[in-house]
């Protein structure tokens, strides 16, 4: 499965993928494209071991196709990590953990939820392209148990960014969302510098943290209109569905721990939204899960969601 070659339907995916030879036979092309290399004395000699490690016939040294990538250290077959990244990429409103148990008979429902954790790592590509052309910004909020306050000062809410390119004929192209501790200046600053090439053209409201931007180097356009909804109607419309697609498939049980897990999940849905194969998506993800380090099941559950991604091998 190289290029534009990926599986279009269920029963192509479970012809090509059906044992566990054909998985790691296709995992070792993934990541060695262009042949194995030793990764410590560089020769390009090896013979499988029974345990489907990589022997280097020069250096003795030996390694696993899994290291580096979202499968290491697990002892399920790549037969079902396969299935598991089939799943989540053909379903395009995603899968719950729930469903995931059910689908690949697992014992266990924390073992459903640590592989959609892991992942949602890997749906945030590394070295993405940043947002480019017009561009809205704008911040909004998850969370919190009352109506109480509202708006930027809301209590027990917690705070994401978005940006939304100004696609053609006005309509809504790629995005992004980021988890951030609070509306100021620095940290929308930030957002925009990381997400938004220079040079573009940055829509906000009539917020005061926005005037930062008059120090940087984009051109700023602030948006008025006495309907809120019509102000950035792009970013709203976003938030929107990101918010009816947690409370629909997720129920809306997310905390700030994983948060920026669920936000990166939606973007990487919501960017490939036409696609017209989802054996294309599942290509993608593939390819963006043997970049990322497996995470222990303590940090899942342990501390707020961090990537660690690591350079794909040659």
């Amino acid at each position: 499965m190289v290029g534009n070659d990926f599986p279009k339907s269920l029963i192509e995916f479970e012809k090509r993928f059906a044992t566990e030879k054909q998985c790691r036979d296709h995992l070792y092309r993934m990541k060695f494209p262009n042949g194995f290399i030793c990764e410590k004395c560089g020769h390009n000699e090896f013979w499988w071991t029974k345990k489907d490690l990589l022997y280097c016939k020069e250096c003795n040294h030996q390694t696993s196709l899994r290291t580096g990538t979202i499968f290491e250290n697990s002892k399920k077959p790549l037969m079902l990590w396969y299935r598991a990244l089939f799943l989540v990429s053909f379903q395009k409103v995603g899968i719950s953990a729930k469903n995931l148990q059910h689908q690949l008979g697992f014992g266990s429902y924390q073992t459903a939820w640590s592989w959609l954790q892991k992942i949602r790592r890997s749906m945030r590509r590394i070295g993405r392209e940043k947002l480019d052309g017009e561009v809205e910004v704008d911040e909004a909020n998850w969370g919190g148990k009352s109506e109480g306050k509202r708006g930027r000062g809301a209590e027990n809410k917690h705070y994401f960014a978005v940006g939304v390119e100004v696609g053609a004929r006005n309509r809504i192209g790629r995005i992004r969302m980021e988890l951030i501790e609070d509306a100021s200046g620095p940290v929308l600053s930030q957002f925009i510098y990381n997400n938004v090439n220079e040079g573009s053209m940055v829509d906000t409201d009539g917020w005061r943290s926005y005037g930062l931007l008059a120090n940087m180097k984009y051109k700023h356009k602030v948006i008025k209109n006495k309907n809120p909804d019509k102000v950035l109607p792009r970013v709203n419309l976003v938030v929107s569905q990101f918010k009816r697609w947690l409370l629909g498939i997720h129920q809306g049980l997310v905390t700030k721990k994983h948060l920026q897990l669920y936000l990166d999940e939606f973007v990487f849905r919501f960017n490939r939204r036409t696609s017209k194969s989802r054996g294309k998506v599942f290509y993608r993800l593939l390819q963006q899960s043997i970049c990322y380090k497996a995470t222990p099941y303590w940090r899942l559950v342990g501390r707020i969601a961090q990537h660690v991604p690591l350079k794909r091998s040659a």
